[in-house]
C-alpha cells in the first residue's frame, strides 16, 4: 500500500458546459442521468462502487489519492466566522457550533467525534467543480455541499433526512447502514435528532470513490472506519408548500407598492340599510373580488417571480465584499471582452422565463436588452465573456459587480 505521506490530493475536473444527459455516466454506475432520475431520484437508493473512477485507476498504477481538501484545510475554515460547522462526539453525543479553535477539535487519532462544515462550494473550488457534475438538476433545489471530517468512530447517529443527498467518499472508508422503515421517531433528550429504533435493512463500506445516493425519508447511518475519515455531501433541498407560499406571497404584498390605483380608497355609494350591521359588507367582498381579477393574483403567475426571489437567496453566512479598485463603467465594458464575468461562489442565480434572479433580486427589470441577455447567459452557463455589453453605472450587472455579486475570473 502506497504510503499516506506519498498521496496526492484528486483534482475533480469541471463539468462541460453542456452535459451527455442521455450517454452513460461513471458517476451513476454506467447508466446516464436521463436514467437515473426516471428510475432512481426521490425514489430509491443507489450505491454506486467507483463512482470517481480517478482513485480506482491511481491505484493500479501505484498510487494513492486522497481529499482535494486536506484535514487540516477543513479545521482552519471551521475557524472562521462565515462558514457553519458543526462538531458532534458521541459516547456521549454532544452537539457544539463553530466557529472553532485549532486546540478545540480533536485530533485525527481520537475516536467518536465528527466535524461539519456546510456550504463549502462557496469556499474552495474544488468543492464547486463537485457541484458543476450535477447540474442535471434544477438548480432551484440545490441546497449546498456539505463536509464531514471525523475520527473512527465518528457519526451523527442513525438518522434521516428531508432531502435528496448524494453521499461521496473523499478519503478513508465509511460504513453505511440504510433502512426504508416507517418508524422515524426520535429518542428524547438527546441535542440531536436521532432515530430511537433503527434496524438496517442494508448494509457498506464506501472506499474512496464511491458514492451513495439516499431519497428523502430513508434513515441511514453512517460511521467512519478510518481517522481523517471525509464523506462529502451533495444535498437537495425540498422546500415545504407553506414555505414557499408564505415567501410568493410576501413579495407579492411588496410588489403592490408599484402600484398607484391601490392607493384608491374603497367607496360604497350603492350600500343599502342592512339589519346586519355586523357581518362584512357584501359591497366590499364583490370589489375586492375583482380587483383581484384585475390584478391577476389568483393566478400562479403572480406567485412565482417572488418565490424564485426567495430561491436565488444566497445562504445566511454569505458575505460579499465589492472590488477594491473597482472599474468604471468604460473600463468594465472593455474587461467583459477579455476576461469571464462569474458568479461569487456565494452568489445564487435563478431564472423564471426570461426574467433573472440574483442574491433574491431581480435583475433583469426595466434593464437594457444587452444587460437582460447578459443576465440570461449568467443563470444558464455560470460565466459571461462579450464585447457587446455596454453597461452604464446604474445596470444591474454593474452594480451586482460593485457589491461583488460578480467578480472576473482570475
Amino acid at each position: 500500500m502506497t504510503p499516506f505521506y506519498l498521496s496526492k490530493p484528486y483534482e475533480p475536473p469541471q463539468a462541460p458546459q453542456n452535459l451527455p444527459l442521455n450517454e452513460p455516466w461513471a458517476l451513476f454506475g454506467g447508466i446516464s442521468p436521463d436514467s437515473f432520475m426516471k428510475q432512481y431520484w426521490h425514489k430509491k437508493p443507489l450505491l454506486i462502487r467507483g463512482a470517481i473512477p480517478a482513485f480506482a485507476l491511481a491505484t493500479q498504477n501505484g498510487e494513492c489519492l486522497d481529499s482535494p481538501i486536506s484535514a487540516d484545510e477543513l479545521v482552519k475554515l471551521a475557524s472562521k466566522d462565515n462558514i457553519e460547522s458543526r462538531l458532534i462526539k458521541a459516547k456521549p453525543w454532544s452537539f457544539d457550533a463553530g466557529p472553532f479553535s485549532k486546540k478545540a477539535i480533536p485530533s485525527l487519532g481520537k475516536s467518536n467525534w465528527t466535524l461539519l462544515l456546510q456550504g463549502m462550494e462557496a469556499h474552495h473550488q474544488a468543492a464547486a467543480k463537485i457541484l458543476s457534475w450535477f447540474r442535471f438538476i434544477p438548480d432551484a433545489r440545490l441546497d449546498d455541499l456539505m463536509i464531514s471530517l471525523a475520527g473512527i468512530g465518528g457519526g451523527v447517529g442513525p438518522h434521516f433526512d428531508s432531502y435528496d443527498v448524494f453521499l461521496i467518499q473523499m478519503s478513508g472508508r465509511r460504513q453505511w447502514q440504510i433502512s426504508k422503515q416507517k418508524d422515524l421517531s426520535l429518542s428524547p433528550n438527546l441535542p440531536l435528532k436521532i432515530l430511537q429504533r433503527f434496524k438496517a435493512e442494508h448494509e457498506w463500506v464506501l472506499e474512496p470513490g464511491d458514492m451513495l445516493y439516499l431519497p428523502p425519508h430513508i434513515a441511514h447511518y453512517g460511521i467512519a472506519l478510518d481517522p481523517g475519515c471525509q464523506t462529502w455531501s451533495v444535498g437537495f433541498r425540498s422546500p415545504s408548500f407553506k414555505e414557499l407560499l408564505q415567501e410568493g406571497l410576501w413579495r407579492l404584498a411588496e410588489s403592490l407598492e408599484e402600484i398607484p390605483e391601490l392607493e384608491r380608497k374603497f367607496s360604497d355609494p350603492l350600500q343599502k340599510a342592512t339589519a346586519n350591521a355586523e357581518q362584512l359588507p357584501e359591497e366590499l367582498v364583490k370589489q375586492l373580488t375583482l380587483k383581484l381579477h384585475e390584478l391577476k393574483l389568483n393566478q400562479i403567475d403572480r406567485f412565482l417571480p417572488g418565490i424564485t426571489a426567495y430561491l436565488s437567496e444566497p445562504k445566511q453566512q454569505a458575505l460579499f465584499d465589492g472590488p477594491i479598485k473597482p472599474l468604471n463603467p468604460s473600463r468594465f465594458n472593455k474587461q467583459l471582452g477579455s476576461k469571464k464575468l462569474l458568479p461569487s461562489p456565494q452568489t445564487r442565480i435563478l431564472s423564471l422565463g426570461n426574467e433573472v434572479f440574483c442574491n433574491g433580486e431581480n435583475m433583469s427589470k426595466d434593464q437594457a436588452k444587452d444587460i437582460t441577455q447578459a443576465w440570461r447567459t449568467l443563470s444558464s452557463q455560470k460565466g459571461l465573456l462579450s464585447q457587446k455589453i455596454q453597461a452604464t453605472a446604474q445596470s444591474s450587472l454593474y452594480v451586482a459587480y460593485l457589491a461583488g455579486w460578480l467578480v472576473f475570473e482570475t
